[in-house]
């Protein structure tokens, strides 16, 4: 990554999604809490998470100058820091398996920010913004756990998440369309999460 091998180390992260995905699952399916009481697995997660999710990223948007050079340690920083907050409080994953505030997905976030090749201001702007949004008690939908549309929802992932492996598999000359359809999943996302959030309920 410090040779400027953005693409790769993306790849890299693009297996870790998918380890992070499934490893849930396969810890519950072999009783890993039961045979192994002392091991804090859940723990673990949370700290492979935020190395991920986000130190790697903010890494990235260090290294790749993704925002102007004076913004540089402020907007790394606020990524670190409100991500720290957001992955210590308690309510972080509700019982009901939803994420509490934006959920650190600024792997995402920077891969779009290289693949698109945005202005340096509107990639400090919207990474800012998701900062703030962390704080703020929205609950975003937990797509392997969640209560209703599970299947179709983590289908659709599937696609997104493999039209997205292609387009870092062919940076820098990426599909402008390609580019622009694969934003239909996160805005699907985004409106399934507020759909959830203001929903009436009984």
């Amino acid at each position: 990554m410090f040779l400027g091998n953005y693409r790769k180390a993306f790849l890299w992260l693009a297996a870790q999604v998918v380890v992070d995905a499934t490893d849930g699952a396969f810890a519950r399916s072999a009783k890993v809490s039961e045979r192994l009481p002392w091991f804090n697995g859940a723990k673990l997660d949370d700290i492979i998470d935020y190395l991920c999710y986000v130190f790697i990223p903010a890494l990235i948007v260090w290294r790749a100058l993704l925002v102007p050079d004076a913004l540089v340690i402020p907007v790394a920083a606020a990524m670190l820091l409100s991500s720290a907050y957001g992955f210590n409080r308690e309510d972080a994953k509700t019982p009901d398996h939803f994420f509490t505030g934006f959920p650190s997905y600024w792997n995402i976030v920077v891969a779009y920010m290289l693949l698109g090749g945005w202005g340096e201001r509107m990639n400090a702007v919207i990474l800012l913004v998701l900062a703030a949004l962390v704080f703020v008690p929205i609950r975003y939908v937990y797509p392997s756990r969640m209560p209703v549309l599970r299947m179709s929802t983590n289908v659709l992932a599937s696609l997104w998440g493999l039209a997205l492996v292609v387009m870092l598999w062919w940076y820098p000359d990426v599909s402008p369309a390609l580019f622009w359809g694969s934003l239909a999943f996160p805005a699907y996302y985004l409106a399934l999460s507020l759909w959830f959030q203001f929903r009436p309920r009984n």
